[in-house]
């Protein structure tokens, strides 16, 4: 980018407490998470972006949220997951497609949307997905979308520690929206046990604590895994009583917030992080350049 361009991010918000107090809300540390009395799901969407130096604005206040994030930065990346289509008129829209969920593309509102609207779609786990379901996701987004680009690309599973994971018995904590409604039976915290070699995944239903039963019983098709979930406080307190009561060495942790910072935990913990990695042509880097070069925001 231009010198002294810096972009802030607009956040779908998810307001599950005092609506006034989330009017509008700016996260530029991750002290600011602990401020705004973030939930688990808002911490895994929002804390990503802070380590990688950016402001994240949210709030139910759509208009008074883009005026005051208008006042951070020439560039506005508005990132709403799966859960709505931007409020903002944009000059450049880009959607991902999972192919570990074909089909899903098509099947889920806004999800299916987004991907009508969409400049640029983006296939990704390429690396990881079984070749006919890339084609199909590939074909679904032709369907309905002839003029988008469509780009594929690799995602890499790392780990903080792979050495504590090898050898060890270990509970797999994943992301919550992903398995839970998202409809995904495990994620890249299994991903990440096998990879690195884990004698065995701890299945944590016989241990669970309290309020997180509902959620097996709300969603039956999950795997040995646990779900971050924490909305509330009960749900927080029994999120950790349970990572605490399952008989494992190691916590393998896939969310993308630092599960440590929020628990006190009575077994080490593994970061597991995923990265994007382009492949090929066209290059999802290259043309988001183009974009910023043609609104001269590119040196």
């Amino acid at each position: 980018m231009a010198q002294g361009v810096q972009p802030t991010v607009i956040r779908h918000p998810m307001p599950y407490g005092d609506l006034v107090a989330q009017r509008v809300q700016r996260f530029a540390a991750l002290e600011d998470l602990d401020r705004h009395k973030a939930s688990v799901e808002e911490r895994e969407d929002y804390e990503p972006h802070i380590r990688r130096g950016l402001v994240v604005w949210a709030g139910v206040d759509y208009q008074a949220v883009v005026e005051e994030a208008q006042k951070d930065a020439a560039v506005i990346i508005w990132d709403g997951g799966n859960n709505d289509f931007s409020f903002l008129r944009a000059e450049l829209e880009i959607v991902v497609v999972d192919p570990m969920r074909p089909g899903h593309e098509l099947a889920y509102h806004p999800g299916e949307t987004n991907l009508r609207r969409a400049d640029i779609a983006v296939v990704s786990k390429v690396n990881s997905a079984f070749a006919h379901d890339v084609d199909k996701v590939v074909a679904n987004i032709r369907e309905v979308n002839s003029h988008a680009v469509i780009v594929q690309t690799d995602t890499i599973v790392s780990a903080s520690d792979p050495g504590m994971i090898r050898g060890k018995k270990v509970l797999v904590v994943e992301d919550g929206p992903t398995l839970t409604h998202g409809g995904m039976s495990t994620g890249a915290g299994v991903e990440a046990a096998r990879q690195f070699e884990a004698e065995a995944i701890v299945n944590p239903r016989p241990y669970v604590q309290g309020d997180l039963a509902d959620i097996y019983n709300a969603y039956p098709h999950l795997g040995p895994i646990l779900p971050a979930v924490g909305y509330y406080k009960q749900q927080l307190r029994d999120l950790e009583a349970t990572i605490n009561a399952v008989p494992a060495d190691v916590v393998v942790s896939a969310t993308p917030f630092s599960l440590g910072s929020l628990l006190r935990l009575n077994k080490p913990l593994v970061q597991i992080t995923y990265e994007l990695s382009e492949r090929g042509e066209p290059r999802l880097s290259d043309l988001v350049r183009s974009f910023l070069w043609k609104q001269g925001l590119a040196g």
